[in-house]
């Protein structure tokens, strides 16, 4: 059995489940598909209930996980193959996966990169890239780091981009370039393969937002005053586009009203379940709202409030205290008014229609699986489950273990879960591979090093 572990995803539950996991002895690589690690919680502004800064609780373990001696960060890489190889007792050697990872090229060469900053500065295409970790609020150049805290802090050449990978030509020299001192710039990288035996896996593929355009009378895409929870998060947050304050056009809107339920809990859209985190992360935006709008006006449109978390209901009856206007019912649609948008629903608890005026609406989207889920499902041998996450072995006594012996699942590649949920998910199987590689190594082989096969093939 290799002493060594993969971990599928660098987002918070990834980050938990490899330092376990190493802080255990175990070797572990950990295989990011972005340039950095801390998938969507590096997007969030603040955390509810207790509004603790994001980052501040993030991207220490960022950096832990960059600088423990038991792990292999592998960012700008992708998962390709996964084999299961049996054990052979009379070679010592003990049942494995066998898995080839893809690392994609950067055109950085990231042992010379300082991250100064002086190529996207001289960047041709400077401002003109749409900025997905600002969900698309905010431009970039075509050579980046995704966020400021970005851990490595080495910049990455967007291929699709960059007018001399896709056009061959960037004018009479190359800005980039020749604005690098460390001369860290290489056009020359190709994809490389890497070939690991690991013993155990973890998947920690994450989600995406629902895409608020499959509700088109809500109308996302149609007004820009119309904008989803996650482009809210960049809005408020210091790091974000407007540096944290709430601005459309550079105005504060004074009325802002939020929808609940958007893609989640909904036959027409198919996504049935609920998505657990959409009504406390409205309470803590309409709480932002109250604290940076002067005499704002609030108003949530819901249809259950679940605040089932330590201090969930607490910081619920808090923001209601604070002057946010709770409507019980669904809003059947959303259309502008002049200068403003009407927000048209029925109060259930009066059973009347109601039509709101709003400066401002935030869509609460939901949470669905990553494109990347049913790709490493198929990798690994794994089943979806009626919502498509991936299945776990047993929902009550097997959360975290799958049908495949030594593959596990952490924190929302499971289902919807909040940050705290996730954190516990991924120590679970930590745990789980844990006992496994332990278990595994010592059955009938003897123990081996932490130190897993390592090949690079150009």
């Amino acid at each position: 059995m290799q002493n060594s572990a993969l971990v599928i995803g660098g987002g918070i539950a990834g980050i938990q489940s490899a330092l376990d996991i190493a802080d255990a002895g175990f070797k572990v690589y950990l295989v990011e598909k972005e340039p950095s690690v801390g998938g969507r919680m590096a997007q969030l502004d603040k955390t509810f209930p207790t509004l603790d800064c994001s980052a501040c609780i993030l991207t220490p373990k960022m950096v832990d996980v960059s600088r423990h001696p038991n792990i292999e960060l592998l960012t700008y890489s992708e998962v390709t193959n996964v084999q299961h190889a049996a054990g052979d007792p009379s070679t010592g050697s003990g049942q494995s996966f066998r898995v080839t990872v893809k690392k994609k090229p950067r055109y950085v060469d990231i042992s010379k990169c300082t991250g100064c900053g002086s190529c996207a500065e001289a960047c041709r295409f400077k401002g003109k890239v749409v900025d997905t970790f600002n969900a698309g609020m905010s431009k970039r150049s075509a050579i980046y780091v995704p966020f400021p805290q970005a851990v490595p802090l080495k910049y990455t050449i967007d291929p699709t981009q960059c007018i001399f990978l896709t056009r061959g030509v960037c004018g009479k020299t190359f800005l980039c370039k020749d604005a690098c001192k460390a001369n860290a710039i290489d056009f020359t990288q190709k994809e490389q393969f890497v070939e690991l035996n690991v013993g155990a896996i973890v998947a920690a593929t994450g989600f995406d937002p629902f895409n608020a355009a499959l509700k088109p009378e809500l109308g996302y895409g149609t007004y820009p005053n119309v904008i989803t929870s996650l482009e809210f998060e960049r809005l408020s947050s210091a790091s974000g586009p407007t540096a944290g304050k709430i601005l459309l056009k550079g105005k504060e809107p004074k009325e802002v009203a939020f929808v609940q339920c958007v893609g989640s809990r909904d036959q027409t859209t198919g996504n049935l379940y609920c998505s657990r985190v959409c009504c406390m992360i409205t309470a803590k935006h309409a709480h932002l709202v109250k604290d940076k709008v002067r005499n704002s006006t609030v108003t949530v449109f819901y249809a259950d409030i679940r605040a089932f978390g330590k201090g969930f209901e607490e910081f619920y009856d808090r923001v209601r205290e604070e002057g946010v206007n709770y409507r019980r019912g669904y809003v059947s649609e959303i259309y502008k008014r002049g200068e403003k948008l009407i927000v048209r629903s029925e109060d259930t608890l009066i059973g009347k229609p109601i039509e709101t005026t709003a400066d401002l609406v935030v869509l609460s989207v939901g949470l669905v699986p990553r494109p990347e889920t049913n790709v490493v499902a198929k990798l690994l041998g794994l089943t979806n489950s009626a919502d498509g996450f991936l299945a776990e072995a047993h929902p009550k006594m097997r959360p975290v273990d799958t049908a495949i012996d030594g593959v596990y699942l952490a924190g929302c590649a499971q289902g919807p879960k909040d940050i705290p949920d996730t954190v516990a998910h991924a120590k679970a199987a930590a745990a789980a591979a844990i006992v496994w590689l332990r278990r595994n190594a010592s059955k009938q082989y003897p123990v081996f090093s932490n130190q897993s096969v390592l090949n690079t093939v150009h």
